[in-house]
């Protein structure tokens, strides 16, 4: 699900600021941009992430500014090798002169800011801008979410519509094969010129059989137990992408076996209907979190 959050603290020593953006995705993948003296502490913010989402790609990007005295540190072998360095090159090249300061400040990574350990309250400050962030990403994808379902629910109120339909159709699978039967009976005799009387019974044993091949009450009432379950499924908070997702799956091969089990057209049209709102729902909740 797609969303927006931004939070921000500040005190004496520090300002923190927290964007996060959420694009769909089936899985969860977290995309961090932190400052370098910040990198410890990527597993404790993705540690944060997982706790309050469970899918969507997160981009995350913290700015930091200090507002104390920045302790530095200079780079003494990186000195004591341009030293050596130079002092070769004179002796080698019998060269005059010194090496001038402003030349060694120059030197890439010459001074770093000090490592320091995150205080406690630095830590505090972290968890509470990202709680905050959080706070914001949920509020905007809570309306997103209550769209989807909103939607969700009118492709399943169109699934349950189909249904009526194909129970009254295969309601008469039984005298659709005892005529098709029949009549395929009564050409193949009449074009043998034979007068062998019909067994009506073997004909109704035939006709039984194949209806009972043709049966489809109980993916029907499958799919009945399964529009209910996803209608419980929805009103949860958890996990709730996940398991619409398996239970369309449980939706589409009830459609197939229906739509495979009978040469009924109103039949065989109302399946492929369910299927095609399948599909539009498995598109959706594959980014529900």
């Amino acid at each position: 699900m797609t969303g927006f959050g931004r939070a921000a603290v500040s005190d004496d020593n520090h300002s923190i600021t927290v964007e996060l953006k959420t694009v769909n995705n089936r899985f969860l993948d977290i995309n961090m941009r932190l400052p370098s003296e910040l990198q410890p502490l990527e597993p404790t913010v993705k540690k944060l992430i997982s706790g309050r989402l469970a899918r969507g790609r997160v981009e995350v990007n913290l700015q930091y500014d200090r507002n104390d005295a920045v302790e530095l540190e200079i780079n003494r072998p990186l000195i004591a090798g341009f030293l050596a360095a130079m002092q070769e090159m004179q002796t080698e090249f019998s060269l005059s002169g010194e090496p001038d300061i402003n030349v060694i400040a120059r030197l890439p990574n010459v001074v770093n800011t000090k490592k320091q350990e995150p205080t406690s309250e630095f830590l505090n400050a972290i968890e509470q801008v990202f709680t905050a962030a959080l706070d914001d990403l949920e509020s905007m994808r809570s309306m997103e979410g209550a769209m989807l379902g909103d939607e969700l629910s009118s492709r399943i109120i169109e699934i349950e519509s189909r249904i009526p339909a194909i129970e009254r159709e295969s309601a008469k699978v039984a005298d659709e094969y005892s005529a098709r039967l029949t009549k395929r009976v009564a050409e193949l005799l009449a074009r043998t010129d034979s007068q062998l009387d019909i067994d009506q019974g073997r004909i109704a044993q035939e006709v039984a059989f194949l209806a009972d091949r043709a049966d489809i009450s109980e993916e029907i009432t499958r799919l009945r137990g399964h529009i209910e379950h996803f209608r419980s499924i929805v009103m949860d908070e958890r996990d709730v992408g996940k398991r619409l997702d398996f239970l369309t799956q449980e939706f589409n091969r009830e459609a197939n076996t229906i739509a495979s089990k009978t040469n009924n057209m109103i039949v065989k049209e109302n399946a492929l209907a369910i299927k095609s709102e399948i599909e539009k729902i498995r598109e959706q909740v594959q980014n529900i979190e």
